[in-house]
């Protein structure tokens, strides 16, 4: 599979390696709930600092990043050389990839000055049999005269964790129809729509004459087949389910009753009537933010992120948008039940996002709220980036609490999401091997030769208090056991810091 070359592509490989861990600094809880998540902070940083709790977790990302149109947004610096956009999205997606469930899906919105190149940069992280389809949003119906030709459309491209073969099993597919029914013939079947009887090429079973109620003789159009046997027809006709036209001498359709559709398939073209555009976005906003006359340059609808999520995710899912601007990601996701996690580097994180959530949990009924019959209720935490979790030299950060380090250890150990609580030294059994850290007095000694210590004592405390005939992993800040005891007892000792990496 051939590669995007760039300058400094080796750098941005590496910076999702590199990025420091940095901690999550609770400020406010909003509502009566604090699954939500929206942090304040730069998106590298912050997806990193998920990694340990969420790696694996998030059902659908959607993304919005900058365009790199070479011109400059009021919120974000879009003005960035084609190079250094390429080396801030990579780093990105791999962390996102990591962050994403087996069974997930990132979506991402990008406009023709780069949707080219970020579909191979996706195929190179994802994946190249994992790209699932380019859907196409009409993000605009009116024309644009200054253009030597008018931008009428933006790219949503859409990766899943597993290839697209198999992502079938995990998307929705869209409501029934429930427009465009009626009942011409006065069927007893009641209200129906045509269904077109033929199909595209050539197949020698399916190309005969066709006897209308008329008399009138029908063959296939050019270029066309009949949709099934004529045997089937036959059945069909025998069943009362195909339509000649009011004169009964017209080319057959077949009929399609109310109720018997079990879904839509998805398809890529998405159009504004549909979903609305740039234009009904920014309409949101205002009514959201009357006295704010200057609302985002390229807000997406409700509409569209409710579409997403519907054929990605499921109630309760974990929604993730590392780009969340004017918070309409979350806001979809809050009310069609998902959890979510909101990133935002700005001050608009404060100025828009919050007030936009905690709108949304009063009841607020623009968008889609009665669509889906939004009533109001649930809440968020709002964070903050707090300290980098090790210093230059490798040491741990003070201010990191047993809990944190220990979500850290497990998930470097493990691979897995913290989803326990890590209140006790031992953290858990993954694939027979149980893993303990002794850390900030958590045996309840505070004292280094004690606590944090592997001492006789403690060891004998480890065996008596949470046992464990197979191997043992133990991080302590030190050992005063022996090669020999430590074998014996199948234990592998990892000190702190020096042992505790980044990976």
């Amino acid at each position: 599979m051939p590669f995007l070359d760039w300058v400094n592509k080796n750098q941005a490989q590496e910076a999702s390696r590199e990025v420091p861990y940095h901690l999550l600094k609770q400020e406010a809880v909003y509502g009566d709930s604090a699954e939500n998540l929206l942090i304040q902070g730069d998106n590298l940083l912050a997806l990193k600092a998920l990694i340990p709790f969420y790696a694996g977790r998030v059902k659908c990302i959607f993304i919005d990043p900058p365009y790199n149109t070479q011109s400059a947004f009021t919120h974000y610096d879009d003005k960035l050389e084609h190079s250094q956009w390429l080396s801030m999205m990579y780093p990105r997606l791999v962390l996102l990839r990591e962050l994403l469930a087996e069974d997930g899906s990132i979506w991402v919105t990008i406009d023709d000055n780069e949707a080219h190149y970020l579909k191979v940069l996706m195929d190179e992280v994802f994946g190249r049999k994992n790209f699932i389809a380019n859907m196409v949003w009409q993000k605009r119906t009116s024309r644009e005269n200054r253009a030597a030709v008018g931008s009428a459309h933006d790219h949503i491209l859409v990766y899943a964790k597993v290839t697209a073969v198999n992502w079938k099993e995990f998307r929705n597919t869209l409501p029934a129809r429930e427009t465009g029914f009626k009942n011409p013939d006065n069927d007893p079947s009641g209200e129906w729509r045509a269904i077109p009887f033929t199909a595209q090429g050539y197949r020698k079973n399916q190309m005969y004459e066709i006897d209308t109620p008329s008399g009138k003789v029908v063959t296939p159009p050019r270029g066309r087949c009949w949709g099934a046997t004529e045997q089937s027809l036959n059945q069909l006709i025998s069943e009362g389910r195909v339509y000649f036209g009011k004169s009964g001498d017209a080319q057959p359709t077949i009929k399609k009753y109310k109720g018997e559709e079990s879904g839509l398939v998805p398809m890529t073209w998405w159009t504004a009537e549909e979903f609305g555009d740039n234009t009904a976005a920014k309409r949101e906003i205002l009514e959201l933010f009357e006295n704010d006359d200057t609302p985002f340059g390229t807000p997406k609808p409700e509409n569209l992120i409710e579409r997403i999520l519907h054929i990605a995710s499921n109630s309760g899912d974990v929604i993730l948008d590392s780009f969340l601007g004017s918070a309409t990601t979350a806001a979809v996701a809050h009310k069609t039940g998902r959890r979510y996690i909101g990133i935002e580097m700005g001050d608009h994180a404060r100025t828009h996002c919050i007030p936009r959530l905690q709108k949304v949990i009063e009841g607020e009924q623009g968008g889609i709220s009665q669509a889906v019959n939004w009533q109001g209720g649930g809440g968020f935490r709002f964070c903050t980036l707090g300290e980098a979790a090790f210093d230059e030299h490798g040491r741990i950060n003070v201010a990191v609490k047993f809990a944190t380090l220990a979500a850290y250890v497990w998930h470097f150990e493990t691979g897995e999401p913290s989803q326990q609580t890590f209140d006790q030294p031992l953290l858990g059994i993954h694939n027979g091997t149980a893993y303990y850290l002794l850390y900030n007095g958590i045996l309840g000694d505070r004292r280094p030769a004690s606590g944090n210590v592997l001492t006789h004592a403690v060891l004998q405390a480890i065996n008596d208090i949470f046992p464990h005939a197979g191997r043992k992993v133990i991080y302590g800040e030190t050992t005063r056991l022996g090669a020999a005891r430590l074998a014996a007892e199948n234990i592998t000792f990892k000190q702190i810091p020096y042992d505790v990496k980044m990976r």
